[in-house]
C-alpha cells in the first residue's frame, strides 16, 4: 500500500479541480495521456511531473505536495462511502441540468465537490494503480481509447504459387504444379552440392607429383678483351631455377607433349632463398623470394650478377603444404614407417598401428597400451587416445628445406650444369578448376532470373482474372445482394481510411451505450471545448 502510494506521488500533483468551489479542499487527479479527452480549459500545471526539465517543483515543494495528496486520498476513501448516495443524486441533477441548458454554457450547478473531486478518483486507467480503496474501480476510459486492433495477417502465398481456387478452373494447372515441384527438387541438390564443393575446396584433395627442377647458369663476356675499348660490356652471368610437373615420367616440355595442368612453379614453394659467396659478393650475398610478399606465380627465377670468377651457389627450397607437413622425430618414424606427413594422418597413423596390434584396452576403449616402440615416443605404459594429438607436438617439428648446391662455371658450354632434381609434391587435383568454374557459373543466372520474372508477371495476370471473374460471377448471380454487399465493404474501408476503424455504429445506436459510466465526463468536456470556442476572439 505504501510503495503504490508513493509511486504515485512522483506522477500526481494535487490541484484544484475544475468544476468544484473555490473553497473546496483540492483533491489528487490524476494526468490523462489520452489527448482527444483532453479539456481545453486544463491548466497547464497538471502535466508538470510527467514532464521533467519543463517545469520542476523544488524538493519542498514536492515534498508538501505528495503529503498533502497522501492525506487527500485518505480522506477521499473515507468519504467516498458517505457520499455514495450523494453522488447519485448530484448525477441525475446534472443531467437533468444538461439538458435544459444553453448551448455553450457549462453550467455550474454539477461543479460539486463529490463531483469534482471525489468522483475522478475513478477514473483513473488501470495501467496506474492506486491504494486498496480503489482496487475494484473498474477502467471507466477504457471504451474510449481509440487504439486500432491488431490485424490478421494473410498467409502470402509464393509469386509462383498457383492457389487452390485457381487450380479447380485450371486443371492443366496440374502439370505447371509438378514442375514447380521438381524445380524445387533440383534447386535443393544444387544447394547440397555447392556447398559440398565449398566445403570441399576449402581443403582441396591433393595428389603427388613428380616435379623436376632445372638449376643451370648462363655467362657473357667472360673472355678476356682489350681494357683500353671504352665500349667493352663486363662479364656478367644467370643464375636460372626452372621446374615442371612430369606427365608420365617424363618432362612434357621437353618430349613435345602437350601439358594436362599447368602448375606454376612458384605456387608449390613458399620460400626460396640463394646464397652467394659472401667474399665476392659482399654487398648482397642472400637473395630472398617468399610467395607472402610477391603473390604473382612464376614459371621460374633468375638471378643476373657481375663477374667472372667461378663460385659455388647454395640454393634452399621450402615447400608450400597444404595442409601443413611436419617431420617425424626418428622414434615416431620407426613406428610408423613416414618422416613427413600431416598431423592428422600422422594420429590416423597411430589408431592403425594400435587396432593392427590389438593395442586397445577392452575394459576402457578409451586406452590403449603402448608396446616398446610406442613406449619410445609417450613415454608411458598405458596412454588416452584424447591426450595423443597433445603429446606428439613435440616429436612434430618443421620440414627441413631441400638444399642444393650448384657450382657457377663461367666457361666452356653455355648453359652450364646438366643437372636436375626430382622433388615429390602435392599438387591440387585437376577438378579443383573444374569445380571453381561450376561455382562461378551458378552465381551467373541471368536467364533463370528473366524467366523466374516472366512466370511471376503470368501468375499476377492469373491472379487478377482470377478476381475478375468472382467478381462478375457474384454480380451475375445475385445484383442486389451483391451491390449490398460491396457498399458495406467500401463503407468499413473508408472508415479504415479515415482512422474511425476502432468505433462499433452497432453499439452506438444502442441507449445503453450512453449510460456507461464515461459518458458524463465527455459531455462536460464537449461543452466545455465548445464554451471555449464561442469565447475565442472571432466566434459567433
Amino acid at each position: 500500500m505504501n510503495n503504490n502510494n508513493n509511486n504515485n506521488q512522483a506522477k500526481n500533483v494535487a490541484v484544484p479541480p475544475h468544476f468544484g468551489n473555490p473553497g473546496a479542499v483540492p483533491q489528487s487527479i490524476p494526468i490523462n495521456h489520452q489527448p482527444h479527452l483532453l479539456s481545453q480549459t486544463q491548466p497547464q500545471a497538471q502535466g508538470a511531473s510527467h514532464f521533467p526539465g519543463h517545469f520542476q517543483l523544488s524538493e519542498p515543494q514536492a515534498q508538501a505536495l505528495a503529503q498533502a495528496q497522501y492525506v487527500n486520498a485518505h480522506a477521499q476513501a473515507q468519504n467516498q462511502a458517505a457520499h455514495a448516495q450523494f453522488q447519485l443524486q448530484a448525477q441525475a441533477q446534472s443531467l437533468a441540468q444538461l439538458h435544459n441548458a444553453s448551448p455553450g454554457v457549462s453550467s455550474p450547478s454539477i461543479a460539486t465537490p463529490s463531483t469534482g473531486t471525489a468522483k475522478r478518483a475513478n477514473q483513473k486507467p488501470p495501467s496506474r494503480p492506486q491504494g486498496s480503496s480503489q482496487a475494484n474501480t473498474g477502467p471507466l476510459f477504457k471504451n474510449m481509447e481509440l487504439t486500432p486492433a491488431a490485424r490478421r495477417k494473410k498467409r502470402k502465398l509464393p509469386d509462383k504459387q498457383i492457389p487452390d481456387k485457381v487450380a479447380a478452373l485450371l486443371p492443366e494447372s496440374g502439370l505447371y504444379t509438378q514442375l514447380l515441384e521438381f524445380e524445387a527438387r533440383v534447386d535443393a541438390a544444387l544447394a547440397r552440392k555447392k556447398v559440398e564443393i565449398q566445403e570441399s575446396l576449402k581443403c582441396p584433395p591433393r595428389v603427388q607429383k613428380m616435379l623436376r627442377v632445372y638449376v643451370f647458369n648462363t655467362f657473357e663476356n667472360q673472355t678476356p678483351t682489350n681494357p683500353e675499348k671504352k665500349d667493352a660490356h663486363s662479364p656478367t652471368w644467370s643464375l636460372k631455377i626452372i621446374g615442371r610437373l612430369l606427365e608420365d615420367g617424363r618432362d612434357p616440355v621437353v618430349a613435345g607433349m602437350p601439358q594436362k595442368s599447368r602448375v606454376k612453379f612458384s605456387s608449390l614453394f613458399k620460400k626460396i632463398t640463394i646464397y652467394l659467396d659472401q667474399s665476392l659478393y659482399p654487398d648482397n650475398p642472400v637473395i630472398l623470394w617468399e610467395s607472402a610478399r610477391s603473390p604473382a606465380l612464376h614459371d621460374g627465377f633468375e638471378v643476373k650478377r657481375k663477374g667472372d670468377k667461378e663460385f659455388s651457389a647454395v640454393i634452399r627450397l621450402e615447400m608450400n603444404y597444404v595442409p601443413e607437413k611436419f617431420k617425424l622425430s626418428p622414434a615416431l618414424t620407426e613406428v610408423l614407417g613416414i618422416e613427413t606427413e600431416t598431423r592428422a594422418r600422422v594420429i590416423a597413423a597411430i589408431w592403425h598401428y594400435v587396432k593392427a596390434r590389438k593395442l586397445q584396452n577392452p575394459n576402457d576403449p578409451t586406452f590403449f597400451m603402448c608396446d616398446p616402440p610406442l613406449q619410445k615416443v609417450f613415454g608411458e605404459e598405458k596412454m588416452k587416445f584424447s591426450m595423443v594429438s597433445q603429446k606428439i607436438s613435440m616429436h612434430l617439428s618443421p620440414p627441413q628445406p631441400i638444399h642444393i648446391e650448384h657450382k657457377m662455371k663461367l666457361s666452356g658450354n653455355c648453359p652450364a650444369g646438366t643437372t636436375c632434381y626430382d622433388i615429390l609434391v602435392d599438387v591440387p587435383t585437376p577438378l579443383e578448376k573444374e569445380m571453381s568454374a561450376f561455382l562461378a557459373s551458378t552465381e551467373r543466372n541471368k536467364e533463370i532470373d528473366a524467366c523466374d520474372e516472366l512466370i511471376c508477371a503470368s501468375i499476377k495476370k492469373i491472379h487478377e482474372h482470377r478476381r475478375r471473374r468472382a467478381f462478375f460471377l457474384g454480380f451475375s448471380q445475385s445484383p442486389a445482394e451483391f451491390i449490398n454487399t460491396l457498399i458495406a465493404s467500401q463503407s468499413k474501408d473508408l472508415k479504415l481510411v479515415a482512422g474511425d476503424a476502432s468505433r462499433n455504429a452497432e453499439k452506438e445506436r444502442r441507449s445503453d451505450f450512453y449510460n456507461q459510466p464515461w459518458v458524463e465526463d465527455a459531455v462536460i468536456r464537449y461543452l466545455n471545448r465548445k464554451s471555449a470556442g464561442s469565447d475565442a476572439p472571432g466566434s459567433t
